[in-house]
């Protein structure tokens, strides 16, 4: 039987670890796969590609299609908004903008009318497990063959993870393995280290977590660092959530939900306008408890004061 065994990469650091593992153990049928996700920094792309040249290991990259399911969503709004006392013009303007732009991401929330959130996590799987899962492994599951996915998880990372076990079979002849699983995040860097791979420069950037940029599920002090240092990436979700608020029968998507701002009132009339990225990067920019702005990170700010900002203490 033929054991094919396939990392899973995500520009992450816990990713580039187990890639390193898996290199330092000679793996056999060694295979890398990026899911792009539409929602990366730039500079994620572009490491992605180093770690690919600086280990010699390709990387395969793949992408969630949901052409089928806008397709469906329009035919859906077509028939049946209309039944339902949906106004004509809030119709047709929702039919305006659903269409696949290609980008996994966007196309993603405009097929759902919403963003994901951290009680509604569809991204990961629409994005990356079901691309994966569909355009890597099932075809390598032919009966005679073993997969072994190797996923970058680490139990420090969360009490979700905290109980995962090490391997474990999906079935058909698939098996997760988390080789770093009891890794601290210092043994994940002094393995770059002692492989001569750098980091994701992003973790030298103010940024906990590398991935969607931002993700969901971004912490205040990484949304304040993302907007003083990457405002484009701010811009691009503000346009989202114009686009698929017309999308949503609600009239109404932000990217972060409501109850995560804190500031927000009972009786608030949500929207993407009102609520949106913009009101919780003013958020971000507060100290404790949300109604006073930092004025001391502010200051440093307003005169350029951008520098490493790292989580983990990479800077030098």
């Amino acid at each position: 039987m033929t054991q094919h065994n396939i990392v899973s990469i995500s520009g992450g650091k816990d990713s580039a670890a187990t890639l390193l593992v898996a290199l330092a153990l000679d793996t056999p049928n060694l295979q890398a796969v990026f899911a792009d996700t539409g929602h990366e920094h730039p500079a994620t792309y572009d490491y992605v590609h180093y770690l690919a040249e600086a280990t010699g290991i390709a990387i395969r990259r793949v992408k969630a299609d949901f052409s089928r399911q806008i397709a469906n969503k329009r035919k859906f709004i077509e028939a049946k908004w209309p039944e339902k006392g949906v106004p004509q013009a809030v119709v047709l303007a929702a039919l305006d903008v659903l269409h696949p732009t290609g980008n996994p991401f966007l196309d993603l929330c405009l097929w759902k009318g919403r963003f994901p959130s951290t009680k509604a996590r569809f991204c990961t799987d629409e994005l990356k497990r079901n691309p994966i899962i569909e355009q890597v492994f099932l075809p390598l599951m032919d009966g005679d063959s073993m997969v072994l996915s190797w996923q970058g998880v680490r139990r420090d990372e969360s009490l979700n993870r905290r109980y995962l076990p090490e391997c474990d079979e999906v079935g058909g002849g698939l098996f997760n393995y988390r080789p770093i699983l009891k890794w601290p995040v210092e043994a994940v860097f002094e393995a770059h280290r002692a492989a001569g791979i750098k980091p994701n420069p992003l973790y030298l950037q103010g940024c906990n977590r590398v991935g969607c940029m931002p993700c969901i599920m971004c912490a205040k002090d990484e949304l304040r660092e993302i907007a003083a240092r990457w405002p484009e990436e701010v811009a691009r979700v503000r346009e989202w959530e114009r686009v698929v608020s017309i999308a949503s029968k609600r009239g109404a998507a932000t990217f972060f939900t409501a109850v995560t701002d804190p500031t927000v009132q009972a009786n608030d009339n949500i929207t993407h306008a009102t609520h949106g990225i913009d009101r919780m990067v003013e958020w971000a920019n507060t100290s404790r408890g949300g109604r006073q702005y930092d004025l001391i990170n502010l200051i440093a700010r307003s005169g350029g004061d951008l520098r490493c900002s790292s989580a983990y203490g990479l800077c030098e």
